[in-house]
């Protein structure tokens, strides 16, 4: 069991914008109850460390968020994960095993992680939690996920998100280290469906963007956020999740969050694909990772092994491979039989198909 945040520190993996954030959540917060508590954020880039260290705000990732005394910043993964009882990750999907890796050693046997990635690593088509256990061993991991983006969250507007652990009391206790009266913490048991919903949420938001570059309007945009939940719940379904997760905060919540949000990185990078731009250039502008781009291949194949059709997944995936047009795409979903609204959900056990 995780130890209580007061006897032992925390460090974070990940100076973006989310690692920062929840980094500044859980110090305020170590301060708030126990009036200490340690919080060590990793930088990859030393002149990123310096400029935090130095003024006190992430200004290339969060600007505008004064960080706590007790958060302090490193480009030394030794130095920050030294002592902690509770890692947090918070890394691209794609780096994240070498970083996992380059970590391994200085963490404490018995220290948890929470992942914040909402990816799935493109090579072995695992879930972050899997990656976690395969790198690092039998650690205690959590999941974090929900529609929050950071900016709001920095400046201390409501929300709400979900922590998901196999372990009860480490999901009570993540939970117990992050809420507040800006930010309410549920605790949930489906680490698949959870991080599930969170890698495919992004590959729906780089369809939604291309719906509105190119025009499509507001029931496009509605249909699809629709079908796109139905699609990653029969996914989920095959890979053991709950159903009624991918109607929650992990699921529908986030969805319509990054399908609708100017904000979301994955709908700028599709909105920038619908307007006629090429992929290198619209992810180029971004300055930032949109994982939905290198997702959408990973839960096509993924969806693939388990016999389960993702017709908006796949499309989005034809787009971003180079193997379709978004009007194409468009016309392609739009194209598609015509069925029973319910035919293939895992909450649906009647095969009504056959009656349509």
């Amino acid at each position: 069991m995780l130890a209580p945040v007061e006897a032992g520190d925390v460090a974070v993996m990940g100076a973006g914008a989310w690692g920062t954030a929840v980094a500044a959540l859980i110090a305020t917060r170590a301060q708030e109850v126990a009036g200490s508590g340690r919080v060590s954020l990793w930088a990859r880039r030393p002149e990123l460390a310096h400029e935090i260290s130095a003024t006190r705000q992430n200004h290339a990732y969060l600007p505008g968020m004064a960080l706590p005394a007790n958060l302090v910043v490193s480009s030394s993964l030794e130095d920050v994960l030294h002592g902690a009882v509770l890692v947090v990750l918070a890394v691209p999907s794609r780096w994240a095993r070498e970083i996992l890796g380059r970590g391994s050693g200085p963490m404490l046997p018995a220290a948890a992680v929470l992942s914040l990635v909402k990816g799935i690593e493109p090579s072995s088509l695992l879930p972050m939690s899997r990656v976690v256990t395969e790198v690092t061993g039998q650690r205690a991991v959590a999941v974090l996920s929900g529609p929050n983006l950071a900016g709001e969250i920095a400046a201390g507007l409501p929300a709400a998100t979900v922590v998901a652990s196999e372990r009860p009391a480490l999901a009570s206790q993540v939970r117990d280290m992050l809420a507040s009266v800006q930010l309410r913490v549920y605790v949930h048991d489906d680490v698949t469906g959870c991080e599930l919903a969170g890698a495919g949420k992004n590959v729906l938001a780089v369809g939604a963007g291309m719906a509105d570059g190119l025009g499509a309007g507001n029931n496009a945009r509605a249909a699809l956020i629709t079908r796109g939940v139905a699609e990653l719940s029969r996914l989920g379904a095959a890979m053991g999740g709950h159903p009624l997760t991918f109607s929650g905060l992990a699921g529908l919540g986030d969805v319509v969050l990054t399908c609708t949000s100017e904000r979301s990185r994955n709908r700028s990078v599709g909105y920038a694909l619908g307007r006629g731009r090429p992929l290198d250039e619209a992810v180029g502008s971004l300055g930032q990772v949109a994982e939905g781009i290198s997702t959408a291949p990973a839960i096509v194949e993924l969806a693939r092994r388990h016999g389960v059709e993702l017709p908006i997944c796949e499309a989005v995936a034809a787009v971003v491979e180079g193997r379709s047009r978004p009007d194409e795409a468009v016309a392609g979903l739009l194209g598609r039989r015509s069925r029973h609204e319910l035919e293939g959900h895992p909450a649906w056990p009647d095969p009504v198909a056959s009656r349509w």
